[in-house]
């Protein structure tokens, strides 16, 4: 026994365990509990156990259902986008327009100011701005660019996709800022005096180095932005739904198993997504 545990596997072994453990219990054992749930049954007022596929069946029958998992996906491709602009222009500023370690850390520290309160209190925010009486009205009738306040600006997709940029810029700005300055200033240096232009060294050095922070942010954004509903609930006054809706209005109604299903099927959409980043991108050297 004091032989096997001398061995570099058992060693190994016995390191990993802790997380191991710890992986299985909070993890893995709560999605097996959930895809066991997802095949049981369901009546107004009950469920039972089973193993039958309805609540599969009507996930992919039903085009109300197909509909809200589209939209979703529109969400998270928008706000990746728009994320993804903002995320690397600050990154870029930051770490090739600031000269000093000290400024970068403070106009860092400034990004992440806002991100130090609670989600909700920033998404609500943006209710009394961007109502029918808010700033944004206000000011674009002083302007004279309108004559009637602009309904479109709350309740509505735009409101949706707005918060989101919102909450989960920092997501992007992160890890891109973080490859960004790990990237050897003497390589910049080298492509300028080879006769590079600006935008040759941002093409072709700065964006191909960059693109494991690009990746990590994107799995965040894309993540975060699929599981999310309570954006979508405010953001919209209850106008737009997505699949996070779906699931919370089926706990709601007591729906358990269908609940279950479509968070099974919306976890397998967002591997499938995430697998397919990490095919173009190897970002284990960032981890």
């Amino acid at each position: 026994m004091h032989r096997f545990m001398r061995s570099p596997m058992a060693a190994s072994w016995a390191l990993a365990s802790p997380v191991v453990l710890i992986l299985t219990f909070f993890l893995l054992l709560p999605i097996g509990m959930i895809t066991a749930l997802s095949f049981w049954g369901s009546t107004e007022f009950s469920i039972y156990p089973a193993f039958q596929f309805d609540n599969y069946e009507y996930l992919f029958g039903s085009s109300v259902v197909r509909a809200v998992f589209i939209k979703t996906f529109t969400f998270a491709v928008i706000t990746w986008a728009i994320t993804l602009v903002i995320g690397f222009t600050v990154a870029y500023f930051l770490t090739f327009h600031v000269r000093t370690l000290t400024w970068q850390v403070v106009l860092f520290m400034v990004c992440t100011i806002p991100f130090l309160t609670s989600n909700i209190i920033r998404m609500i925010s943006w209710v009394p701005f961007l109502g029918r009486n808010g700033i944004a009205n206000k000011t674009l009738m002083d302007l004279g660019l309108t004559q009637e306040p602009v309904e479109w600006l709350l309740f509505s997709e735009f409101a949706v996709i707005l918060a989101f940029v919102h909450l989960y810029s920092l997501f992007m700005v992160v890890p891109i800022f973080n490859t960004m300055m790990r990237i050897d200033k003497s390589l910049i240096e080298a492509a300028r005096d080879a006769g590079a232009s600006g935008f040759q060294i941002l093409t072709n050095v700065v964006i191909p180095l960059t693109k494991p922070g690009i990746m990590i942010g994107s799995i965040f954004v894309v993540a975060l932005v699929m599981g999310d509903f309570i954006t979508v609930r405010f953001m919209s006054g209850s106008q737009v739904a997505n699949v996070g809706r779906l699931i919370s209005n089926d706990i709601g109604l007591l729906q358990y198993p269908s609940a279950a299903a479509t968070a099974v099927v919306l976890l397998c959409t967002v591997l499938i997504i995430i697998a397919i980043m990490l095919k173009f991108v190897d970002i284990r050297k960032e981890l």
